[in-house]
């Protein structure tokens, strides 16, 4: 079984915000795969699936971000798993929007809610970090990720990486997190098409000049005439 966690604040308050976008992707792989509904366990809300052939357990914390950990630990615990079987979708300010990567073990890069699980099971589990940009000043951050993502962000990239992330996981599930990666790239920042080449004319045909051209079927002089 794998464990899918989704990283966010719970409450209508902060739905829209960018810290939230673990919680949206979650949601979305959930509805996607015709997961079973939500209930509430391992002090969170969690759904049951199956994906390229792979149980799959959906989970978002309701312990808030700082303390995601808990939740995490207690699922992980229970079902006696390894890290390695946990996948943790979460905002990330140092890619620019719409970007996505995923990597395993490492350090929090200043998240407070993959901070929070390190703490509980380890740092060996994979992180799929969900880009929203950063403000531009450290001391804009906490404001910036509590904030609602821009109405031109909804109606733009967005919802193209929530439902790539969503169609295209089943290549993470197997294990190919390069084609993973490079399908949700291609989708949210497709390149441009290709400039038609005009095909080269054909050379008109050679016609003859039947003034300066003798017929061959014309009787030939003798010789002596």
């Amino acid at each position: 079984m794998l464990l899918f966690v989704g990283l966010g604040n719970p409450g209508p308050s902060y739905e829209g915000n960018r810290h939230n976008i673990g919680f949206m992707a979650i949601e979305e792989i959930a509805r996607y795969h015709g997961f079973g509904p939500w209930r509430s366990r391992f002090q969170g809300l969690v759904a049951e699936g199956t994906i390229a052939g792979q149980k799959v357990l959906a989970l978002k914390p309701l312990t808030y971000m700082n303390e995601s950990g808990r939740s995490v630990g207690e699922a992980v615990r229970f079902f006696k798993l390894e890290p390695s079987a946990v996948y943790v979708f979460y905002d990330e300010l140092d890619l620019v929007p719409g970007k996505m990567r995923v990597k395993t073990g490492g350090g929090a890069g200043g998240h407070n809610g993959i901070r929070s699980i390190d703490r509980h099971i380890g740092q060996a589990y994979h992180r799929i970090r969900l880009g929203i940009g950063h403000p531009g000043d450290k001391a804009k951050v906490h404001g910036y990720v509590l904030s609602d993502f821009a109405k031109v962000e909804r109606t733009s990239w967005l919802p193209v990486l929530i439902d790539s992330v969503a169609r295209e996981v089943p290549a993470l599930v197997d294990g190919d997190e390069g084609r993973f990666m490079s399908r949700i790239a291609h989708a949210v920042f497709p390149p441009p098409p290709k400039p038609d080449t005009p095909k080269p004319a054909k050379p008109a045909p050679i016609k003859s000049d039947p003034a300066t051209t003798a017929s061959t079927d014309a009787p030939q002089p003798k010789d002596g005439a």
